[in-house]
């Protein structure tokens, strides 16, 4: 029997780490669905092994972006409105006014939000959007690679890029089943899903459950909880590098301890250089008791500032930097791709240290999966790049608010602490820490061994 088509949407690198490189193309050979990946991103992926259909070039209409940025604008006023929470007023960010183009958008978006407040409102500019996409000759395009194709149905990897807007309305509007997977934790508060799609796929329950409260108009069996492959690379012990070739490939000494300051990107935390500094000096004070420790340095894939070249050349005897395996195809965050070979070098990084460290990132539950601790920096710097920025904003965002219990991180409230934390952590077995960390990991992801074939199994379901 010949076996249905499922369009596999990649309409940025995203979607590259959670499918491409994760055991979901394997497990799929022995499903009941074809997967073709419909590749939108510069990638090749037939040279990888992978069948992929080349997505038209990208090319959404000139106010399609205007519009999304209004609907993000209303959204968050609305639920400041049913929440009575301020925070969602951090998720808007201050408009760009350096180019007349620039200044034009801006006046537009500002008109349009302030007359479209209103929930009603939102639903006409939700459909502004999908009718301006319509008119778009990319469109177009993408219709007729789908009467081509004639897939069961099309999956996108993304809920956020303006240019999967055209192939799902394009899918939709031949009667192809469409599908969206969320893909990352901390998305739905902040306003981003631009792409409406007959079903949802989402990490957990608590996913679920916010779906369904921010968009009141998606019904309960649109979405469906499969959890994310994003961390199934860390139970796959073929993953791990062999310990002597990963420290000979880094040069690290297998004598020491390592730790791991994970970087965020300049955004979230403008003053990260400074932290690294500190723990530096943690490690320093450590090491002249006795103890041998180092630091292995993972800045945030999508950071190519110089910020911290100076604390690394000061410690370059403690710190060794390993810079993530993501490959820079343009000069956008969202055109900077993950590589397979990132999947193992992170995997490794958590197995082969003690701890992370981090203003608040998902990397806790990339080490929880090695029930390994994870210290979350809780204190302003001395110095500060931004001077409106506090470190008070980052952890009253709506996603920590799914942490059960406050002791699943060691917390850093001053640089002062980060001696003894580092201590206790290379010291004790930090038991309650990780047991209360893998508590906020089973709230936030469900199925994580398995998500890949939750996935597949469900889209067979819809292509049937």
């Amino acid at each position: 029997m010949k076996k249905k088509k499922c369009l596999v949407l990649l309409p940025d690198g995203i979607g590259l780490r959670n499918f491409a490189y994760t055991s979901f193309s394997e497990i799929a050979k022995t499903s009941e669905l074809e997967i073709e990946f419909w590749n939108f991103t510069p990638f090749d992926l037939n040279s990888m092994g992978y069948t992929e259909k080349k997505g038209p070039k990208p090319q959404v209409h000139k106010l399609t972006d205007v519009y999304k940025n209004t609907r993000k604008h209303i959204e968050l006023s609305l639920n400041i409105k049913r929440t009575k929470n301020p925070v969602y007023n951090s998720y808007k960010f201050p408009p760009k006014r350096n180019t007349i183009n620039a200044f034009i958008k801006n006046a537009i978006t500002s008109v349009e939000t302030t007359l479209n407040k209103s929930q009603s409102g939102l639903t006409r500019v939700r459909s502004k959007i999908v009718n301006l996409e319509k008119r778009t000759i990319y469109y177009k395009e993408c219709l007729e690679v789908l009467k081509k194709e004639a897939p069961a149905v099309v999956f996108c990897t993304n809920q956020r890029p303006s240019t999967a807007i055209a192939p799902i309305e394009a899918a939709k509007s031949l009667g192809i089943p469409t599908v969206c997977f969320i893909f990352s934790w901390d998305n739905l508060p902040k306003a981003t899903m631009v792409v409406e799609s007959d079903y949802y796929f989402v990490w957990s329950k608590h996913m679920k459950n916010e779906l369904l409260f921010y968009y009141p108009d998606i019904k309960d069996n649109q979405v469906i909880v499969t959890g994310t492959p994003q961390f199934e690379g860390h139970f796959n012990k073929n993953r791990i590098l062999d310990k002597e070739v990963f420290y000979k490939e880094y040069g690290l000494d297998l004598n020491k301890i390592y730790i791991c300051f994970s970087g965020d990107d300049i955004t979230t935390s403008p003053n990260d250089q400074y932290y690294l500094d500190h723990t530096a000096k943690a490690v320093k004070k450590l090491n002249a008791k006795g103890f041998n420790i180092g630091i292995i340095f993972r800045r945030c894939p999508v950071d190519f500032s110089d910020r911290y070249d100076s604390v690394l050349k000061e410690y370059k005897d403690i710190i060794i930097p390993i810079a993530p395996k993501w490959e820079q195809s343009g000069s956008m965050w969202n055109a900077i791709m993950p590589t397979k070979a990132d999947t193992e070098l992170l995997v490794s990084t958590a197995e082969y240290t003690d701890l992370v460290i981090n203003v608040g990132s998902s990397m806790v539950f990339d080490y929880v999966c090695h029930d390994k601790p994870c210290a979350f920096i809780n204190y302003n710097t001395e110095k500060r790049n931004h001077p409106t920025w506090n470190i008070e904003h980052i952890y009253k965002y709506i996603h920590f608010k799914s942490m059960p219990d406050k002791k699943a991180v060691y917390w850093l409230d001053s640089k002062e602490d980060i001696v003894a934390v580092i201590e206790k952590v290379i010291t004790s077995n930090n038991e309650e820490t990780v047991k209360a960390a893998k508590d906020w990991f089973d709230v936030i992801v469900n199925h994580p061994k398995e998500a890949s074939q939750k996935i597949l199994d469900q889209l067979e379901k819809i292509a049937k």
